[in-house]
């Protein structure tokens, strides 16, 4: 599984605290541990006990708890309220922004912040986590305008000179349309501001290796903008021989016509599927990107009603036999209901139970995707023989070993709990096999040379 940061929640009640969810920026001075700042190295030992892989973070919604309450006022002074979401970049000392704080200056970067992540960068490398670098939060730009009072982008919050609109316009007496002004590369100022900040991304962790970097948490930009991301990226590797790990996660057009283009496409390492998916018919659920809309407000114009287990597993194999040098991932729902159809079409970060059969995840890496010969059916194979076989409720399938030689172990697996399901069977190449699926739902076969 992958874990989400909390944007903005957050309490020092001991009640509130006992429920927190590990956040690697928020920052309550004096006070350490789980609701408080974190320990990092007990965030480790609770993803490898929650079955985690890795951490998805993006920079909160604002740095002031006041702000919980998403009144859109300038507040009367700097009596700020703890827990902290601290923000990319450091205050300058000068003026007083509306958090009553003084302004931030945008081409400065928050040493607390950066070093926290860099400090988890290096226990992920350590451990074998990844940390999903989302540069950008969109969240802050659109939709309600709470989000967008304290943001240090807006040009009351800084001394960079910003240029956006004051006061903002809350369409409706609430809601703030900030997108089509902050992805606008036309203003100067702006855009070297986001040169800067994307290249502090890349360098916070050049020397990291389980760093994935993508444009965005909740990103619905428009196509110049990832244009934009990906030239800087590509800059930068260029100048420093650095190569990061680049994702694009972004709208399905945006997504498709950066792939067709050769010299974007080569910068990019992983394609998420995340901001479209198809539906259980078939259909697509797979808004345009730059129509100023969050995921949310996508989601209820177009409903994505229900997924299946085949087209999560078409959407990813899709890609994977498309693009056979890229890595691709499903994170449209990050939760385990889709995790092995994410897995069988050759995907990455598939959320699995712990597979309790030593060795299985090491096979399984050298092992590519076998076509399908029935419905229910989905296989992963090696040249050696060796399979991994999922199948659905009531089916069965024959495994032709004629060719193969030598012993097998074949090891039944409960892909609910990932459990061994009684006691393996050694089986000997040079025949076929009969398997099926056994009870009530779903079963895996691992067959491995024994």
């Amino acid at each position: 599984k992958r874990h989400p940061v909390p944007w903005w929640r957050g309490n020092l009640r001991p009640k509130e605290v006992s429920q927190a969810k590990p956040a690697i920026t928020r920052n309550v001075p004096g006070r350490h541990g789980l609701g408080y700042t974190d320990n990092l190295d007990e965030v480790v030992a609770w993803m490898k006990h929650e079955n985690y892989i890795g951490i998805e973070h993006n920079y909160g919604l604002w740095y002031d708890r006041r702000r919980d309450d998403h009144e859109r006022t300038r507040r009367i002074d700097g009596d700020v309220w703890a827990p902290f979401y601290e923000q990319p970049f450091a205050r300058s000392g000068k003026e007083t922004a509306w958090d009553g704080l003084s302004k931030y200056d945008l081409t400065k970067y928050n040493p607390w912040y950066w070093s926290r992540l860099k400090q988890f960068a290096d226990l992920a490398d350590e451990n074998g986590f990844v940390l999903v670098h989302q540069n950008y939060f969109q969240h802050n730009i659109i939709e309600a305008g709470a989000h967008w009072v304290d943001f240090p982008w807006r040009t009351a919050n800084n001394i960079n000179g910003t240029g956006f609109p004051e006061p903002p316009f809350y369409a409706g007496d609430k809601r703030v349309y900030m997108a089509g002004h902050f992805y606008d590369l036309s203003d100067p100022v702006r855009k070297e501001l986001h040169r800067k900040y994307i290249r502090q991304c890349l360098e916070n962790f050049k020397d990291n290796s389980g760093v994935i970097q993508t444009i965005g948490f909740e990103f619905t930009g428009p196509l110049h903008f990832v244009r934009f991301w990906v030239d800087v990226v590509k800059e930068w590797e260029a100048e420093t021989g650095k190569k990061p790990l680049i994702a694009l996660s972004v709208t399905k057009d945006v997504q498709d016509s950066i792939l067709a283009d050769p010299l974007r496409a080569e910068v990019i390492d992983l394609i998420d599927i995340r901001y479209w998916t198809s539906r259980n018919d078939g259909t697509q659920f797979a808004p345009l990107g730059g129509q100023s809309l969050a995921p949310r407000q996508q989601g209820r114009i177009s409903k994505v009603v229900k997924l299946s287990f085949d087209q999560v597993y078409q959407d990813v194999l899709t890609y994977r036999t498309r693009f056979p040098e890229k890595a691709v991932c499903y994170s449209y729902d990050l939760s385990t209901t889709y995790g092995w159809p994410v897995f069988m079409a050759g995907g990455s970060l598939a959320a699995l139970p712990p597979i309790q059969a030593a060795g299985f995840l090491e096979s399984a890496s050298g092992m590519s995707v076998a076509a399908n010969t029935e419905d229910g059916l989905y296989q992963l194979q090696n040249k050696q023989g060796e399979r991994i076989v999922y199948l659905r409720k009531g089916i069965g399938c024959v495994l032709d070993l004629k060719t193969a030689t030598g012993r097998f172990r074949l090891t039944q697996i409960n892909p609910e709990n990932g459990s061994v399901v009684g006691k393996p069977q050694i089986v000997a190449g040079g025949k076929k096999i009969n398997i099926e699926a056994s009870g009530a739902g779903d079963t895996v076969y691992w067959l491995a040379k024994n």
